[in-house]
């Protein structure tokens, strides 16, 4: 297929004010001014950067010169939030607060400036421009209840694509999200990838609910191949992938036509692949921890931050004929996956294909009790609509978990055991995002 130009190739050329086509050269040579710009800007405000980058000289002479600067991680935006501002806090006009991770009680609040989530906004228009067209109507389902959330960005990107947005947020109540699904008849849908997976296919078993949705964007999760598939043959739609998290200031890549992975916000981000141990960088192709720069922050700017993310920068151009790197599959490891013995990893990604495949099945959450014995919990949701034998069910289900290698073996040597349960509704309750969760023993 012939190239055919992406929003947001234009978008980034008219950013980074570039005559002529959109090229590597250009973008890069905008990054290098403004890292430069940035460097200088984070040592004279923010009291944790003249620390952490005593000694720098911020007009260094290339890119490559980056990976000699420490890393910021999340611990550092934990201990060191209002040290790390560059802007009076009355200059601020979002505050998110996230829990970290594993830390009991700890949270990271990031800071953003109206400027800073005008050009989220930018982002997400010309993002949703591929895939929205006039006169759609697009269901979000991503959180709208506060300004400055991604729903309400996201809203306001569709609206200036004179498309009508339909703030729902997350789904609470399948057969709430149901009757509004029907009642709105909605062109593009945006949302938790297993959220609109449970909602197309209990839309799919309503028989005569036919769908109109021609377009899907997946974001704030990883996104297996299963699920995506799953969308697209209950839908007949087709899905893109976006990548971001807020300490990007939530817009990150995103899938184009080609879907070939997910073209990067360049003129904001700075984005390397480390090896997770070394922290060593690695070429195009090879597979690490993202770690990024916000090139254009300047409330609460980040340098090198790691996101504790795994993926690849693609190498080569896509198809769509854009200059822009694309970034592969992300894999959030610490949510992600369990290592159930020594070498032996499993997945939510082989997890969705084996569970995923079970009819009605709409949701699951795992969690982990290491023992002894082991034991895997499952909670396990259907769609409302089946009417079948819920023991036959889960006896199905317990099957096709013992028939995984991994699980097998880890029963033969360890005594591993499979808990299930029925959740009694379409979806999980799972308060933050999807992971296999770690149980005291």
């Amino acid at each position: 297929m012939a190239p055919r130009p992406i929003p947001l190739d234009r978008w980034c050329a008219t950013k980074i004010a570039c005559e002529g086509p959109l090229s590597r050269e250009s973008i890069e040579r905008h990054q290098l001014a403004h890292l430069r710009a940035l460097l200088a800007w984070a040592i004279e405000r923010s009291p944790f950067y003249r620390q952490r980058l005593a000694g720098c000289n911020p007009h260094i002479e290339s890119l490559d010169a980056l990976a000699a600067l420490p890393f910021t991680d999340a611990e550092d935006v934990r201990r060191n939030q209002p040290s790390l501002l560059c802007v009076s806090q009355s200059d601020i006009s979002r505050v998110v607060t996230l829990q970290t991770s594993g830390t009991s009680g700890a949270v990271k609040r990031l800071y953003f400036t109206a400027e800073e989530q005008a050009a989220t906004v930018d982002f997400f228009q010309h993002g949703m421009a591929q895939q929205t067209e006039p006169g759609d109507r697009v269901l979000i389902l991503f959180p709208c209840a506060r300004p400055g959330s991604i729903g309400t960005l996201l809203a306001e990107a569709v609206a200036r694509l004179d498309a009508t947005p339909i703030t729902a947020g997350p789904i609470q109540d399948m057969a709430a999200a149901l009757a509004l699904f029907e009642r709105e008849r909605p062109t593009v849908v945006a949302g938790l990838p297993v959220q609109v997976r449970a909602l197309a296919r209990c839309t799919r078993l309503r028989r005569g609910a036919a769908a109109a949705v021609r377009s899907v964007l997946l974001s704030a999760d990883p996104v297996s191949p299963r699920l995506a598939r799953d969308i697209c043959d209950d839908w007949h739609c087709e899905v893109f992938e976006h990548y971001g998290m807020t300490e990007m200031g939530l817009g990150g890549a995103v899938a184009c036509w080609a879907h070939q992975g997910g073209h990067l916000r360049e003129n904001d981000l700075l984005v390397e692949i480390v090896d997770p141990i070394s922290g060593r960088p690695l070429p195009e192709g090879e597979r690490g921890e993202v770690v990024v720069t916000t090139l254009t922050r300047r409330g609460m700017p980040l340098i090198r931050y790691r996101t504790g993310d795994l993926s690849r920068l693609i190498p080569g151009r896509c198809r769509c004929g854009s200059p822009l790197r694309r970034l592969d599959r992300v894999t959030r490891v610490e949510l992600a996956q369990l290592a159930l013995q020594p070498g032996a990893v499993l997945t939510l990604d082989t997890l969705d294909q084996t569970l995923f495949a079970i009819a009605a099945l709409t949701d699951y959450a795992v969690a982990w009790r290491p023992g002894p014995p082991p034991e895997l919990r499952f909670a396990l949701a259907h769609a409302p609509e089946e009417d079948f034998d819920h023991p036959a069910w889960l006896r199905r289900v317990e099957q096709a978990l013992y028939r995984l290698p991994i699980i097998r073996a880890a029963r033969a040597q360890t005594g591993l055991s499979l808990a299930l349960s029925l959740t009694g509704s379409p979806l999980c309750d799972r308060p933050s995002k999807r992971a296999i969760e770690r149980i005291a023993p």
